[in-house]
Protein backbone atom coordinates (compact mmCIF):
# COMPACT_ATOMS: atom_id res chain seq x y z
CA UNK A 1 0.00 0.00 0.00
CA UNK A 2 2.57 2.56 0.83
CA UNK A 3 3.49 2.20 -2.92
CA UNK A 4 0.17 3.28 -4.14
CA UNK A 5 0.25 7.26 -4.01
CA UNK A 6 3.38 7.07 -5.78
CA UNK A 7 2.01 4.99 -8.49
CA UNK A 8 -1.48 7.17 -8.89
CA UNK A 9 0.61 10.27 -8.93
CA UNK A 10 2.62 8.47 -12.18
CA UNK A 11 -0.18 7.50 -13.83
CA UNK A 12 -2.28 11.04 -13.06
CA UNK A 13 1.37 12.93 -14.46
CA UNK A 14 1.53 10.83 -17.57
CA UNK A 15 -2.08 11.50 -18.57
CA UNK A 16 -1.39 15.50 -17.65
CA UNK A 17 0.85 15.41 -20.06
CA UNK A 18 -0.84 13.33 -22.95
CA UNK A 19 -3.41 16.14 -22.33
CA UNK A 20 -0.80 18.85 -22.73
CA UNK A 21 0.12 17.06 -25.93
CA UNK A 22 -2.86 16.61 -26.96
CA UNK A 23 -3.50 20.31 -26.70
CA UNK A 24 -0.54 21.82 -28.13
CA UNK A 25 -1.44 19.38 -30.89
CA UNK A 26 -4.75 20.68 -31.26
CA UNK A 27 -3.79 23.99 -31.28
CA UNK A 28 -1.30 23.55 -34.15
CA UNK A 29 -3.58 21.76 -36.00
CA UNK A 30 -6.82 22.08 -35.66
CA UNK A 31 -9.73 20.06 -34.65
CA UNK A 32 -11.69 17.46 -36.36
CA UNK A 33 -12.14 17.78 -40.01
CA UNK A 34 -10.51 21.50 -39.99
CA UNK A 35 -6.44 22.01 -40.27
CA UNK A 36 -5.30 24.71 -38.88
CA UNK A 37 -1.72 26.99 -39.79
CA UNK A 38 -0.44 29.65 -37.96
CA UNK A 39 1.96 32.19 -39.79
CA UNK A 40 4.22 34.52 -38.12
CA UNK A 41 5.09 37.52 -40.57
CA UNK A 42 6.45 41.40 -39.63
CA UNK A 43 4.79 43.49 -41.90
CA UNK A 44 6.93 46.27 -41.67
CA UNK A 45 9.82 44.10 -42.76
CA UNK A 46 9.08 44.67 -46.72
CA UNK A 47 11.67 41.84 -47.50
CA UNK A 48 9.74 39.19 -46.40
CA UNK A 49 6.56 40.34 -48.14
CA UNK A 50 5.82 37.66 -50.49
CA UNK A 51 5.53 35.09 -47.18
CA UNK A 52 3.91 38.14 -45.17
CA UNK A 53 1.92 41.22 -46.28
CA UNK A 54 1.97 40.78 -49.63
CA UNK A 55 1.02 37.17 -49.53
CA UNK A 56 -1.92 37.98 -46.59
CA UNK A 57 -3.06 40.80 -48.77
CA UNK A 58 -3.69 39.10 -51.90
CA UNK A 59 -5.09 35.57 -50.53
CA UNK A 60 -2.92 33.63 -52.70
CA UNK A 61 -2.20 30.85 -49.83
CA UNK A 62 -6.33 30.87 -48.62
CA UNK A 63 -6.76 30.42 -52.64
CA UNK A 64 -4.42 27.23 -52.97
CA UNK A 65 -5.80 25.81 -49.57
CA UNK A 66 -9.36 25.99 -50.62
CA UNK A 67 -8.36 24.32 -53.81
CA UNK A 68 -7.26 21.49 -51.90
CA UNK A 69 -10.81 21.41 -49.64
CA UNK A 70 -12.49 21.89 -53.23
CA UNK A 71 -11.02 18.48 -54.45
CA UNK A 72 -11.98 16.49 -51.19
CA UNK A 73 -9.62 17.58 -48.34
CA UNK A 74 -9.96 19.22 -44.82
CA UNK A 75 -11.01 22.78 -43.84
CA UNK A 76 -8.25 24.91 -43.54
CA UNK A 77 -7.51 27.82 -40.89
CA UNK A 78 -4.94 30.28 -41.76
CA UNK A 79 -4.21 32.89 -38.86
CA UNK A 80 -1.44 35.37 -39.42
CA UNK A 81 0.43 36.88 -36.53
CA UNK A 82 2.42 40.30 -37.08
CA UNK A 83 5.41 41.14 -35.31
CA UNK A 84 8.09 43.70 -35.72
CA UNK A 85 11.25 41.96 -35.37
CA UNK A 86 11.91 37.48 -35.63
CA UNK A 87 12.73 37.08 -32.28
CA UNK A 88 9.10 36.45 -31.22
CA UNK A 89 7.92 34.64 -34.20
CA UNK A 90 11.59 32.22 -32.62
CA UNK A 91 9.99 31.97 -29.12
CA UNK A 92 6.60 31.04 -30.50
CA UNK A 93 7.94 28.55 -32.57
CA UNK A 94 9.80 27.11 -29.75
CA UNK A 95 6.55 26.93 -28.32
CA UNK A 96 5.09 25.14 -30.94
CA UNK A 97 2.58 27.97 -31.44
CA UNK A 98 3.58 29.36 -34.71
CA UNK A 99 4.09 26.75 -38.17
CA UNK A 100 5.58 28.95 -40.58
CA UNK A 101 8.02 32.11 -39.95
CA UNK A 102 9.88 34.82 -42.09
CA UNK A 103 12.78 36.28 -40.81
CA UNK A 104 16.19 38.12 -41.75
CA UNK A 105 19.28 36.02 -41.81
CA UNK A 106 20.62 36.70 -38.25
CA UNK A 107 17.43 35.39 -36.84
CA UNK A 108 16.82 32.86 -39.24
CA UNK A 109 20.23 31.21 -37.61
CA UNK A 110 18.73 31.86 -34.07
CA UNK A 111 15.79 29.86 -34.93
CA UNK A 112 16.88 26.85 -36.32
CA UNK A 113 20.00 26.78 -33.39
CA UNK A 114 16.83 27.44 -30.70
CA UNK A 115 14.39 24.97 -32.22
CA UNK A 116 16.87 21.96 -32.99
CA UNK A 117 16.75 20.35 -29.63
CA UNK A 118 13.15 19.99 -29.88
CA UNK A 119 11.56 17.12 -32.38
CA UNK A 120 8.20 19.43 -32.23
CA UNK A 121 9.79 22.49 -32.59
CA UNK A 122 12.67 21.42 -35.21
CA UNK A 123 12.63 24.22 -37.98
CA UNK A 124 13.96 24.57 -41.34
CA UNK A 125 15.00 27.00 -43.62
CA UNK A 126 12.96 26.39 -46.37
CA UNK A 127 12.75 29.20 -49.05
CA UNK A 128 14.46 32.76 -49.30
CA UNK A 129 11.70 35.95 -50.00
CA UNK A 130 14.54 38.37 -50.78
CA UNK A 131 17.80 39.55 -50.69
CA UNK A 132 21.12 42.27 -51.73
CA UNK A 133 24.15 40.37 -52.99
CA UNK A 134 25.93 43.45 -51.23
CA UNK A 135 24.28 43.78 -47.73
CA UNK A 136 22.23 47.00 -48.34
CA UNK A 137 18.84 45.51 -46.54
CA UNK A 138 20.74 46.87 -43.10
CA UNK A 139 21.63 50.72 -42.68
CA UNK A 140 23.15 52.86 -40.05
CA UNK A 141 21.20 56.47 -39.69
CA UNK A 142 21.90 59.80 -37.77
CA UNK A 143 20.32 62.42 -37.15
CA UNK A 144 19.42 65.15 -39.36
CA UNK A 145 21.77 67.64 -37.82
CA UNK A 146 24.45 64.73 -36.44
CA UNK A 147 28.32 66.34 -37.43
CA UNK A 148 29.05 62.15 -38.11
CA UNK A 149 30.56 61.48 -41.44
CA UNK A 150 31.75 58.49 -40.76
CA UNK A 151 31.48 55.61 -38.18
CA UNK A 152 34.29 55.78 -36.35
CA UNK A 153 32.12 59.43 -35.23
CA UNK A 154 29.92 57.35 -33.23
CA UNK A 155 32.69 55.78 -31.01
CA UNK A 156 32.00 56.41 -27.29
CA UNK A 157 28.23 56.61 -27.94
CA UNK A 158 25.27 55.15 -27.95
CA UNK A 159 23.79 53.21 -30.97
CA UNK A 160 20.16 51.78 -30.84
CA UNK A 161 19.85 48.22 -32.37
CA UNK A 162 17.59 44.99 -31.65
CA UNK A 163 20.50 42.93 -30.66
CA UNK A 164 20.62 39.65 -32.84
CA UNK A 165 18.57 40.82 -35.98
CA UNK A 166 20.48 41.32 -39.28
CA UNK A 167 20.73 45.04 -38.39
CA UNK A 168 22.26 44.57 -35.32
CA UNK A 169 24.78 42.25 -37.21
CA UNK A 170 25.76 44.89 -39.83
CA UNK A 171 26.67 47.23 -36.95
CA UNK A 172 28.97 44.40 -35.61
CA UNK A 173 30.57 43.79 -38.64
CA UNK A 174 31.28 47.69 -39.77
CA UNK A 175 32.43 48.58 -36.48
CA UNK A 176 34.93 45.81 -36.25
CA UNK A 177 36.05 46.88 -40.15
CA UNK A 178 35.94 50.28 -38.78
CA UNK A 179 38.77 49.24 -35.67
CA UNK A 180 36.14 49.77 -33.40
CA UNK A 181 35.77 47.30 -30.70
CA UNK A 182 31.75 46.54 -31.11
CA UNK A 183 31.29 45.70 -27.05
CA UNK A 184 33.14 48.76 -26.02
CA UNK A 185 33.46 51.07 -28.62
CA UNK A 186 30.00 52.33 -28.43
CA UNK A 187 27.15 51.72 -26.12
CA UNK A 188 24.44 49.33 -27.93
CA UNK A 189 21.14 49.72 -26.80
CA UNK A 190 19.01 46.85 -27.59
CA UNK A 191 15.64 48.30 -28.76
CA UNK A 192 12.57 47.17 -31.00
CA UNK A 193 13.27 49.06 -34.08
CA UNK A 194 9.90 51.64 -33.72
CA UNK A 195 11.49 52.14 -30.02
CA UNK A 196 14.97 53.15 -31.59
CA UNK A 197 13.55 55.88 -34.22
CA UNK A 198 12.04 57.43 -31.24
CA UNK A 199 15.32 57.36 -29.57
CA UNK A 200 16.88 59.00 -32.35
CA UNK A 201 14.68 61.47 -32.68
CA UNK A 202 14.82 62.50 -29.52
CA UNK A 203 18.57 62.70 -29.47
CA UNK A 204 18.98 60.07 -26.71
CA UNK A 205 20.80 58.06 -28.92
CA UNK A 206 23.69 58.86 -31.77
CA UNK A 207 22.72 56.60 -34.36
CA UNK A 208 20.07 53.64 -35.01
CA UNK A 209 21.12 50.35 -37.24
CA UNK A 210 18.24 48.69 -38.43
CA UNK A 211 17.11 46.54 -41.24
CA UNK A 212 14.58 47.33 -43.91
CA UNK A 213 12.34 49.30 -44.62
CA UNK A 214 13.27 51.76 -40.82
CA UNK A 215 16.39 53.35 -42.51
CA UNK A 216 15.14 54.41 -45.46
CA UNK A 217 11.66 55.30 -43.57
CA UNK A 218 13.39 57.61 -41.28
CA UNK A 219 15.49 59.21 -43.90
CA UNK A 220 11.74 59.64 -46.60
CA UNK A 221 10.39 61.53 -43.51
CA UNK A 222 13.34 63.50 -42.61
CA UNK A 223 13.93 62.41 -39.19
CA UNK A 224 17.70 60.84 -40.31
CA UNK A 225 19.95 60.94 -42.88
CA UNK A 226 22.16 58.02 -43.70
CA UNK A 227 25.97 57.10 -42.11
CA UNK A 228 26.72 54.28 -43.51
CA UNK A 229 25.34 51.93 -46.39
CA UNK A 230 25.81 47.98 -45.56
CA UNK A 231 26.48 47.17 -48.97
CA UNK A 232 29.79 48.53 -47.85
CA UNK A 233 30.45 45.01 -46.44
CA UNK A 234 29.79 43.58 -49.78
CA UNK A 235 28.23 40.43 -47.86
CA UNK A 236 25.04 39.46 -48.88
CA UNK A 237 21.92 39.67 -46.59
CA UNK A 238 18.60 38.11 -46.84
CA UNK A 239 15.51 37.02 -45.44
CA UNK A 240 13.45 33.96 -45.98
CA UNK A 241 10.72 31.02 -44.37
CA UNK A 242 11.68 28.78 -42.12
CA UNK A 243 8.49 25.87 -41.32
CA UNK A 244 8.49 23.46 -38.43
CA UNK A 245 9.16 20.11 -39.69
CA UNK A 246 6.67 18.28 -37.43
CA UNK A 247 4.04 20.41 -38.72
CA UNK A 248 5.27 19.95 -42.30
CA UNK A 249 5.47 16.03 -42.10
CA UNK A 250 2.21 16.29 -40.55
CA UNK A 251 0.52 18.12 -43.31
CA UNK A 252 2.99 18.16 -46.48
CA UNK A 253 0.56 19.79 -48.67
CA UNK A 254 0.31 23.03 -46.55
CA UNK A 255 3.65 23.37 -47.41
CA UNK A 256 3.26 23.12 -50.89
CA UNK A 257 -0.01 25.50 -51.03
CA UNK A 258 1.94 28.13 -48.91
CA UNK A 259 5.41 27.90 -51.18
CA UNK A 260 2.76 27.91 -53.95
CA UNK A 261 1.22 30.64 -52.92
CA UNK A 262 4.75 32.29 -52.33
CA UNK A 263 5.88 31.56 -55.79
CA UNK A 264 2.73 33.30 -57.20
CA UNK A 265 3.29 36.59 -54.79
CA UNK A 266 6.74 37.09 -55.92
CA UNK A 267 5.82 36.68 -59.45
CA UNK A 268 3.55 39.34 -58.72
CA UNK A 269 5.65 41.68 -57.32
CA UNK A 270 8.40 41.18 -60.04
CA UNK A 271 5.66 41.85 -62.92
CA UNK A 272 4.16 44.94 -61.74
CA UNK A 273 6.15 45.99 -58.41
CA UNK A 274 4.26 49.54 -58.31
CA UNK A 275 1.11 48.10 -57.31
CA UNK A 276 2.36 45.53 -55.69
CA UNK A 277 4.06 48.63 -53.17
CA UNK A 278 0.46 50.06 -52.93
CA UNK A 279 -0.76 46.96 -51.84
CA UNK A 280 1.86 46.19 -49.19
CA UNK A 281 1.46 50.31 -48.29
CA UNK A 282 -1.95 50.12 -47.54
CA UNK A 283 -1.73 46.92 -45.32
CA UNK A 284 1.82 47.68 -43.68
CA UNK A 285 0.74 51.71 -42.95
CA UNK A 286 4.29 52.20 -44.85
CA UNK A 287 4.48 55.45 -47.37
CA UNK A 288 4.46 53.48 -50.89
CA UNK A 289 7.33 55.76 -51.90
CA UNK A 290 9.42 53.91 -48.80
CA UNK A 291 7.71 50.24 -49.86
CA UNK A 292 8.71 50.67 -53.53
CA UNK A 293 12.56 52.42 -52.87
CA UNK A 294 13.05 48.04 -51.55
CA UNK A 295 10.54 46.29 -53.72
CA UNK A 296 11.05 48.56 -56.80
CA UNK A 297 13.35 47.23 -59.74
CA UNK A 298 16.69 47.60 -58.90
CA UNK A 299 15.82 47.16 -54.90
CA UNK A 300 15.98 43.83 -53.60
CA UNK A 301 16.08 41.09 -55.18
CA UNK A 302 12.87 38.64 -54.91
CA UNK A 303 14.00 35.47 -55.68
CA UNK A 304 12.82 32.02 -53.83
CA UNK A 305 16.04 30.03 -54.49
CA UNK A 306 18.91 29.50 -51.72
CA UNK A 307 21.84 30.72 -53.92
CA UNK A 308 25.25 29.44 -52.85
CA UNK A 309 26.53 32.88 -51.83
CA UNK A 310 23.72 33.29 -49.59
CA UNK A 311 24.43 30.49 -47.70
CA UNK A 312 27.83 30.96 -47.55
CA UNK A 313 27.19 34.15 -46.02
CA UNK A 314 25.03 32.41 -43.90
CA UNK A 315 27.64 30.31 -42.48
CA UNK A 316 29.93 33.31 -41.66
CA UNK A 317 27.21 34.88 -39.81
CA UNK A 318 27.95 32.25 -36.62
CA UNK A 319 30.71 34.22 -36.12
CA UNK A 320 29.09 37.09 -35.45
CA UNK A 321 26.59 35.03 -33.52
CA UNK A 322 28.83 33.71 -31.28
CA UNK A 323 30.65 36.80 -30.16
CA UNK A 324 27.36 37.59 -28.42
CA UNK A 325 27.03 34.44 -26.44
CA UNK A 326 23.24 33.80 -28.38
CA UNK A 327 24.11 30.91 -30.57
CA UNK A 328 24.49 27.16 -30.09
CA UNK A 329 26.18 25.10 -33.17
CA UNK A 330 23.88 24.23 -36.08
CA UNK A 331 24.57 22.25 -38.76
CA UNK A 332 23.50 25.23 -41.95
CA UNK A 333 23.74 21.78 -44.66
CA UNK A 334 20.92 19.95 -42.77
CA UNK A 335 19.26 23.11 -41.85
CA UNK A 336 18.65 24.32 -45.42
CA UNK A 337 15.97 22.57 -46.94
CA UNK A 338 14.47 22.89 -50.41
CA UNK A 339 13.50 19.62 -51.26
CA UNK A 340 9.93 20.93 -50.85
CA UNK A 341 10.71 24.41 -53.31
CA UNK A 342 12.22 22.10 -55.61
CA UNK A 343 8.34 19.90 -55.85
CA UNK A 344 6.75 23.42 -55.63
CA UNK A 345 9.35 23.97 -58.77
CA UNK A 346 8.47 21.25 -60.16
CA UNK A 347 4.72 21.45 -59.90
CA UNK A 348 4.75 24.26 -62.07
CA UNK A 349 7.06 23.32 -64.68
CA UNK A 350 10.05 25.07 -63.43
CA UNK A 351 13.25 24.70 -64.04
CA UNK A 352 14.53 25.27 -60.19
CA UNK A 353 18.45 24.27 -60.94
CA UNK A 354 18.46 27.20 -63.84
CA UNK A 355 16.56 29.25 -61.21
CA UNK A 356 19.32 28.86 -58.56
CA UNK A 357 22.45 29.65 -60.88
CA UNK A 358 20.53 33.24 -61.24
CA UNK A 359 22.14 36.10 -59.67
CA UNK A 360 20.87 38.76 -61.61
CA UNK A 361 17.55 40.77 -59.99
CA UNK A 362 14.28 39.90 -61.30
CA UNK A 363 13.05 42.89 -61.40
CA UNK A 364 15.40 45.88 -63.25
CA UNK A 365 14.41 49.19 -63.99
CA UNK A 366 13.95 48.88 -68.34
CA UNK A 367 12.49 51.04 -71.02
CA UNK A 368 13.36 53.77 -73.10
CA UNK A 369 14.15 57.04 -70.93
CA UNK A 370 12.18 59.82 -72.59
CA UNK A 371 14.48 62.65 -72.01
CA UNK A 372 17.38 60.89 -73.36
CA UNK A 373 16.34 58.60 -75.74
CA UNK A 374 18.56 55.95 -74.81
CA UNK A 375 17.69 52.70 -73.53
CA UNK A 376 17.39 52.84 -69.60
CA UNK A 377 18.70 49.37 -69.59
CA UNK A 378 21.74 49.80 -67.52
CA UNK A 379 21.26 48.73 -63.55
CA UNK A 380 24.35 50.25 -62.43
CA UNK A 381 22.92 53.67 -64.17
CA UNK A 382 19.15 53.17 -64.85
CA UNK A 383 16.87 54.92 -62.00
CA UNK A 384 13.12 56.18 -61.85
CA UNK A 385 10.73 59.08 -61.33
CA UNK A 386 7.10 58.70 -59.92
CA UNK A 387 5.25 61.75 -61.07
CA UNK A 388 2.55 62.85 -58.91
CA UNK A 389 -1.45 61.31 -60.04
CA UNK A 390 0.65 58.83 -62.49
CA UNK A 391 0.22 54.73 -62.15
CA UNK A 392 3.19 54.30 -63.93
CA UNK A 393 6.91 55.40 -63.91
CA UNK A 394 9.28 57.00 -65.73
CA UNK A 395 13.02 55.27 -66.52
CA UNK A 396 15.76 57.32 -66.65
CA UNK A 397 19.27 55.72 -68.37
CA UNK A 398 20.98 57.99 -66.03
CA UNK A 399 21.54 59.94 -62.92
CA UNK A 400 22.21 62.72 -65.09
CA UNK A 401 19.21 62.29 -67.49
CA UNK A 402 17.46 61.83 -64.34
CA UNK A 403 18.15 65.43 -63.14
CA UNK A 404 17.11 66.41 -66.37
CA UNK A 405 13.75 64.83 -66.52
CA UNK A 406 13.09 66.30 -62.93
CA UNK A 407 13.88 69.72 -64.35
CA UNK A 408 11.65 69.33 -67.08
CA UNK A 409 9.38 67.81 -64.90
CA UNK A 410 9.03 70.95 -62.53
CA UNK A 411 9.20 73.56 -65.61
CA UNK A 412 5.96 71.96 -66.74
CA UNK A 413 4.37 72.00 -63.75
CA UNK A 414 4.66 69.03 -62.57
CA UNK A 415 5.11 66.72 -59.36
CA UNK A 416 7.75 64.26 -58.61
CA UNK A 417 6.85 62.09 -56.16
CA UNK A 418 9.82 60.14 -55.77
CA UNK A 419 12.83 59.74 -57.60
CA UNK A 420 15.07 56.47 -57.37
CA UNK A 421 19.13 56.32 -58.22
CA UNK A 422 21.39 53.89 -57.72
CA UNK A 423 24.59 55.00 -55.80
CA UNK A 424 27.36 55.43 -58.31
CA UNK A 425 29.80 53.37 -55.54
CA UNK A 426 27.62 50.45 -54.63
CA UNK A 427 24.73 50.19 -56.59
CA UNK A 428 22.26 50.85 -53.84
CA UNK A 429 18.81 51.74 -55.13
CA UNK A 430 18.18 55.08 -52.93
CA UNK A 431 16.26 58.28 -52.96
CA UNK A 432 17.68 60.91 -55.21
CA UNK A 433 17.00 64.12 -53.15
CA UNK A 434 18.21 62.56 -50.23
CA UNK A 435 21.50 61.12 -52.15
CA UNK A 436 24.93 63.00 -51.59
CA UNK A 437 25.54 64.44 -55.00
CA UNK A 438 28.71 65.38 -57.13
CA UNK A 439 28.85 66.74 -60.17
CA UNK A 440 32.35 65.98 -62.24
CA UNK A 441 32.31 67.76 -65.59
CA UNK A 442 28.67 67.62 -66.67
CA UNK A 443 27.80 64.09 -65.42
CA UNK A 444 26.35 64.46 -62.19
CA UNK A 445 26.90 61.40 -59.68
CA UNK A 446 24.69 60.56 -56.82
CA UNK A 447 26.39 58.64 -53.38
CA UNK A 448 23.92 57.21 -50.38
CA UNK A 449 26.65 58.66 -48.06
CA UNK A 450 28.77 61.72 -47.73
CA UNK A 451 31.37 58.89 -46.72
CA UNK A 452 31.33 57.20 -50.51
CA UNK A 453 31.20 60.98 -51.83
CA UNK A 454 34.34 61.51 -50.50
CA UNK A 455 35.86 58.24 -51.34
CA UNK A 456 35.00 59.13 -54.80
CA UNK A 457 36.40 62.50 -54.80
CA UNK A 458 39.54 61.72 -53.37
CA UNK A 459 40.18 59.75 -56.68
CA UNK A 460 38.71 62.54 -58.80
CA UNK A 461 39.72 65.71 -57.11
CA UNK A 462 38.18 68.12 -60.03
CA UNK A 463 34.76 67.19 -58.90
CA UNK A 464 32.74 68.81 -55.98
CA UNK A 465 29.89 67.88 -54.08
CA UNK A 466 26.36 69.77 -54.06
CA UNK A 467 23.23 69.28 -53.01
CA UNK A 468 20.32 68.01 -54.93
CA UNK A 469 18.59 71.42 -55.56
CA UNK A 470 21.68 72.78 -56.98
CA UNK A 471 21.90 69.40 -59.41
CA UNK A 472 18.67 70.21 -60.72
CA UNK A 473 19.15 73.58 -61.36
CA UNK A 474 22.46 73.75 -62.68
CA UNK A 475 22.23 70.72 -65.37
CA UNK A 476 21.99 71.43 -68.49
CA UNK A 477 18.96 70.52 -71.33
Amino acid sequence: MKYRPARLTAVAMAAALALTAAACSQESTGTGDTVKLVIGYQSKTINTVTAGTLLKAKGFLEQRLGKLTEAGGPEYQVEWQDYDTGAPITAQMVAEKIDIGSMGDYPLLINGSRTQDNERAKTALVSITGYNPKGALNMVVVPPNSTARTLNDLAGQKVSASVGSAGHGTLVQALTRAGIDPKTGVEVLNQQPQIGASALESGQVAGLSQFVAWPGLLVFQNKAKLLYDGAELNVPTFHGVVARRDYANQHPEVLNAFLQAQLDATEFLNKQPLEAAKIVADSSGLAQEVVYLYNGPGGTSFDTTPKAKLIAALQDDVRYLKSIGDFADLDIGKFVDPTALQKAFAERGLDYAAELAKTVNPSLVSGTDPVSGKPADNPALAGEIWLQGRDETQPAADPTSLLRAVKQARAEGKTVRAAYVPDAELGTRWFADKAVWVRDGDTYLPFTTAAAAQRHLAAHPAGATVTYEQAVSEVRP
